[in-house]
């Protein structure tokens, strides 16, 4: 045991920078597994609590006052029915933000779809006026119990008695209304009704929305909404961010398990005489394997308990979302498992590389064998020899020769380091394609970048010569958008119609073409994936009683409704049903025109009678993605570096056979170093040309493949930039060419004794 820790001390003094990079490696990795699982645990569990606390109701249909909604209490598979509820569809404003809410008239805390309070109380019947926000409503007004909410353009004031959870669809500016749980004085015109099924197989979610349209008639049915829907809306981003950080966690967990193996086997190598010595005072093969494993393990359970300690006390401290995830995660059963599999996990995989790699030690005979006097593939090759016939300098074809001489450990290396540089090209793929979101949206599918809509107490030629009037507004659109029942009668979608035949919509198509002729449209991912429908096909759907068939001509990128839109121009719409006129406008901005400064123009110019808000961006809430792509690549980075080190140690020790020669033909020591930076940096510049030609085709399918599983929809793929694809290049050869310098330098200069014993 003495000698072993006395090894394991020696190879620690020798190899510290390495021993550094692997453990904080490893705790980069913990820590981005870790990260991982909160966010999963955050997107999911929150919701599925309160849905379960709340006894949600499986689906929720709006249909019309008359309808009889009586009828679905009876219908195979229900469990219990929360409503019918009369709706009442207002805009109310709070501390200056105005939003779109539904009244609801609930009397009585409901049994099914029970909000849960969390600040206030119920409703009281001494209070007319008295409501309760839906909680993602409240944040967005900034409202609290005590608050008065105005209804603009009317005389009418309600009172804030308490916000509550719910697990209906959260609150989504120009997407979904909030939610108002009122008494029915706070309603003065009911426009529809609300209904709440509750199922006993919450899997037949399909066939009961099937039945209940059915039952009550398709001309009756405004929306539905699935309980499928609220969970996806729920967990927002946060599903993404776990994704990323999982993808990469386990990506860059074998990229360190790689450089392990890598670095063990060439330290294998420089070691074979002491090893002989070792078993020749009686090492068994197991305790010489035993040493290396265990050494290797130890820097693991040192970067894995790091790792833990720091998420575990500091993690709910990060700023935002992360910092959130952390600390309702630490709150969830299962929570220590998950740290203690998580860690353990990645340690036991490092050991199990460590393992592969040391058990090659154990087979060292304990009588050293002469090394060949030449390696396999020392011989120049023609290439090498005809650039030497053109006086190119020695040292860089030499060094080059070594690096693609098809030497085996030489294309090990090369394979080893590529695979962290792919990953951060995948890396910077993800943060490019998110900043486009910001500084390019239109070509993401939000060319617009505000969204008006009028109370109704101006016409809509009033609100168009009030946008014609404002110089940095460079176009409106009318628009309008209503739920409309897909093929089956199994749930609603958007259809939206949107700018005129003079004056068309300036879609981000991906695939076909923009709509021109009459019935055409363009339709997002989401849509074409639940209608199992293609670019070229005629869909059929159902608003009201009237039936729209639309050709679908073109896939746009659709980021709003889960891609479930399918979108006409306005005059499409209006041709099948007169009756529809522009219920918004969405204005297109000139360059440099400040959003915030149009907003509050427009909403003065339109005393009080305009709701104007920006367009929901979807990568809004993936600000959070920069810090961990960030962290991400200071992990690969590092890992990268412990590959560096066992490739310059494998290429220095690979050359001491080689001094003696290169002096006798006459070369100085600086070339002879000259040689060995030149092998490493070729072996670097190897891995950045291969890591970019691999990573870029696999950045945009890995991001256009989460975009069709959002329904987003694949073409949102960017690419980085040249200048900063070859920064990236750069700092991996100049890296290497720096860290291999100074080994370099000592082999040249080592003395020819020392040099004689290392070749013998």
């Amino acid at each position: 045991m003495r000698a072993t820790l006395r090894w394991a001390h020696s190879d620690l003094r020798t190899h510290r920078g390495e021993a550094l990079f692997l453990t904080l490696a490893t705790a980069g990795i913990v820590a981005s597994l870790l990260l991982a699982a909160a966010l999963f645990g955050y997107a999911t569990n929150p919701w599925q609590r309160t849905f379960t606390q709340a006894r949600g109701a499986h689906v929720w249909i709006h249909t019309v006052p008359s309808a009889d909604a009586r009828e679905l209490a009876r219908l195979d598979g229900v469990l219990s029915v929360a409503g019918p509820y009369r709706t009442e569809a207002v805009t109310v404003a709070a501390r200056g933000a105005r939003a779109s809410v539904e009244l609801r008239v609930t009397p009585r805390l409901p049994s099914v779809g029970r909000p849960l309070l969390t600040a206030g109380h119920w409703l009281d019947p001494a209070d007319p006026d008295g409501v309760v926000l839906e909680s993602g409503l409240a944040r967005a007004l900034l409202a609290e119990p005590g608050d008065t909410l105005t209804l603009p353009g009317t005389a009418r004031r309600l009172t804030v008695e308490g916000v509550a959870d719910s697990a209906e669809p959260p609150y989504s500016p120009g997407e979904q209304p909030g939610l108002i749980w009122a008494p029915p004085s706070a309603v003065r015109a009911a426009g529809g009704q609300v209904t709440g099924l509750r199922l006993r197989n919450p899997a037949d979610t399909d066939y009961a929305v099937q039945r209940a349209v059915t039952v009550l008639g398709a001309g009756t049915v405004g929306e539905v909404s699935t309980w499928e829907q609220a969970r996806a809306e729920a967990q927002g981003d946060n599903r993404l961010l776990g994704q990323v950080l999982g993808l990469f966690g386990l990506g860059a967990l074998a990229a360190a398990g790689l450089a392990v193996h890598g670095a063990i086997g060439t330290r294998i190598r420089g070691h074979l005489r002491d090893i002989s010595v070792l078993k020749a005072i009686g090492f068994t093969p197991a305790q010489v394997v035993r040493i290396f494993l265990l050494q290797h393990l130890a820097y693991a359970v040192l970067g894995a308990l790091a790792a833990a300690s720091l998420i575990e006390g500091l993690g709910g401290r990060i700023p935002g979302r992360l910092g959130d995830a952390v600390g309702v995660w630490q709150g969830l059963p299962g929570h220590t498992m998950t740290v203690g599999a998580v860690s353990a996990g990645t340690v036991l995989f490092i050991g199990l590389t460590t393992g592969l790699a040391a058990w090659r030690a154990g087979r060292v005979p304990p009588v050293p064998v002469p090394r060949p006097s030449a390696p396999a593939g020392g011989g120049l090759t023609g290439v090498a020899r005809r650039a030497l016939g053109l006086r190119l300098p020695a040292a860089l074809v030499l060094g080059c020769h070594k690096t693609f001489a098809g030497r085996g450990r030489s294309l090990a290396a090369l394979a080893r380091l590529t695979l962290p540089l792919l990953l951060i090209v995948v890396a910077l793929s993800a943060w490019t394609t998110i900043d486009r979101f910001h500084s390019d949206p239109a070509r993401v599918g939000l060319p617009a970048a505000l969204t008006v809509r009028s109370d109704g107490a101006l016409s809509d030629g009033g609100v168009r010569a009030l946008l014609a009037r404002d110089p940095r507004i460079a176009e409106a659109y009318p628009g309008v958008e209503v739920a409309a029942l897909v093929p089956g009668q199994t749930g609603t979608i958007a259809l939206r119609g949107l700018g005129t035949r003079t004056r068309p919509y300036p879609y981000a198509l991906a695939e076909g073409r923009a709509p021109h002729g009459p019935d055409e449209a363009v339709a997002g991912q989401g849509l074409l994936d639940l209608l199992h429908a293609r670019v070229g096909d005629w869909v059929r759907m159902t608003v009201g009683e009237r039936p729209q068939i639309l050709h679908i001509v073109g896939r746009g990128i659709e980021p709003q409704n889960a891609g479930r839109v399918v979108t006409a121009s306005l005059d499409t719409l209006r041709a099948n049903d007169p009756r529809l006129t522009p219920a918004f406008y969405q204005l297109r901005l000139r360059p440099g025109a400040d959003p915030r400064g149009v907003s509050s123009r427009l909403a003065e110019a339109g005393a009080g009678h305009l709701d104007v808000h920006p367009v929901t961006n979807p990568a809004d809430g993936l600000s959070p993605l920069r810090a961990v792509v960030a962290g991400l690549v200071a992990v690969l980075a590092l890992i990268g570096l412990v590959e560096l080190l066992g490739a310059i140690g494998g290429t220095v020790r690979e050359g001491e056979r080689d001094v003696l020669a290169l002096r006798a033909i006459g070369m100085s020591p600086r070339q002879i170093t000259a040689i060995t930076v030149t092998a490493t940096s070729c072996t670097a510049l190897g891995a950045a040309v291969v890591a970019t030609a691999l990573g870029l085709p696999l950045a945009h399918r890995l991001i256009d493949a989460e975009g069709d599983s959002s329904g987003i929809g694949a073409g949102i793929a960017r690419s980085p930039s040249p200048g900063l694809l070859f920064l990236t290049g750069a700092g991996a050869v100049l890296g290497a060419a720096a860290l291999s310098a100074l080994p370099a330098a000592r082999a040249a200069r080592r003395r020819l004794a020392d040099t004689l014993s290392a070749v013998a």
